[in-house]
């Protein structure tokens, strides 16, 4: 059997390492792009990195940026790829009001860079983009692949450029390229700074004694939530199919904020009330009130669905962070029993 290529851009990041995770599964000989810091990012995959003079190694990191195409298409000629995965970007919305410059750069541009480097160098393989729920913006749900874009945030209008460069090479070039419109996804891997995670670690923390308050913006926003190790089948799917197509990942249901810090801080035996405050230095120039998901022609064409939803999300997120702070011997109150779904045992 052949052995199949992958390139994955942002493979240190959360989509990035669950990813990896199922390629190699998968038989998958797998490169990531790396961005060079003074410090090392590569903890979400540390576990599934071998040594590269090691004859069965399959995972093999390097140095690259968005901002410069011609190490993107270095890279590409030397790789090889049957398919890539392009997952980097700037992709933080509160942040994006800050940088929006840099975010358009990475995020929009640097989508058209790998675009034009997988032109240019003729290579044969399948196109990825990370498209993202935010796009949709101030559209009512719920939100399908026809509904009309409406960005609110200087992230979700790069979204919207890197979503229809995309379509433009496949229409124009005939590339294998294909956008995956995938709404909010967390898991235990996702940065500090995300509000899931943020609630998840407050309320351990808090349970633990080693935090009293969390402070967070506006608490009404609705999310449609899942989990990302499930989302990645979903973007190898769509590079499976006989034809390139545009597809809505989610899980079909609406949560607010309010809902998810509930869920959190009662696995934990908390009242979210007692700890929780607000702060409006979280608050969005533009708020995006409510995303849900219409995952009908995903579920129909690619046979794929979400299985865990946000109540078990909250849940095993919780989890992973009492368990963190038990082996760094900072808690001693009893741990929650792990979930059963084998998903969450990945």
């Amino acid at each position: 059997m052949t052995v199949k290529t992958a390139l994955i851009t942002g493979i240190t990041g959360q989509d990035g390492s669950y990813l990896a995770e199922l390629l190699l599964e998968k038989g998958y000989t797998v490169h990531g792009i790396v961005r060079r810091a003074s410090t090392f990012t590569t903890c979400r995959i540390d576990h599934l990195y071998q040594d590269p003079h090691d004859p069965e190694a399959r995972l093999f990191l390097h140095y690259g940026d968005l901002t410069d195409g011609s190490r993107v298409a270095g890279l590409l000629e030397r790789v090889q790829p049957d398919e890539v995965y392009h997952l980097a970007a700037q992709s933080h919305v509160r942040v994006s009001f800050d940088e929006p410059l840099f975010t358009a750069d990475t995020t929009a541009l640097g989508t058209t860079r790998l675009l034009e480097a997988i032109r240019n160098t003729g290579l044969p393989c399948r196109f990825y983009q990370a498209s993202s729920s935010e796009m949709f913006g101030a559209s009512p749900p719920p939100q399908h692949e026809g509904t009309a874009f409406h960005p609110r945030s200087p992230y979700g209008v790069a979204k919207v450029y890197a979503y229809w460069i995309t379509r433009n090479y496949r229409e124009a070039y005939g590339l294998y390229a294909v956008n995956g419109i995938l709404f909010n996804h967390e898991s235990p891997r996702r940065g500090p700074t995300f509000v899931t995670r943020k609630v998840a670690m407050a309320a351990a923390r808090i349970k633990a004694g080693l935090q009293d308050n969390l402070y967070l913006g506006n608490l009404d926003a609705r999310r449609d939530w899942g989990y990302a190790a499930e989302y990645v089948e979903a973007m190898w799917l769509m590079l499976q199919q006989d034809s390139p197509d545009d597809y809505v990942i989610a899980t079909g249901t609406s949560y607010s904020v309010r809902d998810f810090v509930e869920h959190c801080f009662t696995h934990v035996g908390l009242d979210w009330r007692d700890h929780v405050r607000f702060d409006e230095r979280y608050l969005r120039p533009a708020e995006v009130d409510d995303l849900v998901g219409d995952t009908s022609k995903a579920a129909r064409v690619l046979g794929w669905q979400a299985r865990v939803h946000t109540p078990e999300l909250a849940g095993l997120m919780i989890d992973a962070e009492l368990q963190a702070l038990l082996g760094k011997g900072e808690v001693t109150v009893p741990v929650v029993p792990p979930p059963t779904h084998p998903l969450a045992r990945r």
